[in-house]
């Protein structure tokens, strides 16, 4: 079957390798960036690339689950790495805006304020934080079950992340709306698990 030539490869293949190909991006964007190969406003670009591939791999974590419970593919080892790339990518996104872009603390907090997108945004980062934080074998084993409860944020954070993508698009913009209804029909394949937990 493949889903079980697929789990054999995945058995072989080391975390430490998932960071290292997701990261390629970075020094790949960076270098566009610095030789025009971003357009003309290479910061803009810049930042909306970081943050369209924090958004992609906050789907792929949400991929995980349902590809092992209706396909028989298990990533779960890569689930967490996954995770703590999408902090990263949205960390850089930030960084590009706060520090390239807008460039002084006041203007940050005035945008973060005043614009409701940035406002949105910027509560996805503040929720990844503490699931960045504790995406270690020690905070599983400290947190126990409060753990998994903590790290059911990824479901808002998915949902603000993708609700900011639309708004900062200018007019009508397809890809961003493709993002939300991919989100939200991942959602809702957790829906019965969620409400039998509930439940119990």
């Amino acid at each position: 079957m493949l889903a079980d030539r697929i789990n054999q490869v995945a058995r072989k293949v080391p975390t430490w390798a998932v960071y290292i190909v997701s990261l390629i991006p970075v020094p790949v964007l960076l270098y566009m960036a610095q030789t025009g190969g971003l357009g003309r406003e290479p910061i803009g670009a810049l930042e909306h690339k970081l943050g369209e591939i924090a958004l992609q791999l906050v789907i792929v974590g949400l991929c995980i689950s349902p590809l092992r419970r209706f396909a028989g593919v298990n990533l779960i080892r890569f689930r967490r790495a996954v995770g703590v790339l999408a902090f990263i990518y949205v960390l850089l996104h930030l960084l590009v805006w706060a520090v390239l872009d807008v460039q002084t603390l006041d203007r940050v907090i005035a945008d973060v304020i005043k614009r409701p997108y940035i406002t949105i945004g910027m509560a996805a980062f503040v929720l990844m934080v503490p699931l960045a934080l504790t995406s270690n074998n020690m905070s599983v084993r400290w947190l126990g079950p409060v753990w998994r409860r903590l790290h059911l944020l990824t479901y808002p954070i998915a949902i603000l992340a993708s609700v900011h993508f639309i708004w900062l698009s200018k007019g009508f913009q397809l890809e961003p709306l493709v993002y939300l209804s991919v989100i939200l029909g991942l959602l809702a394949l957790r829906v019965p698990a969620l409400v039998k937990k509930v439940a119990a």
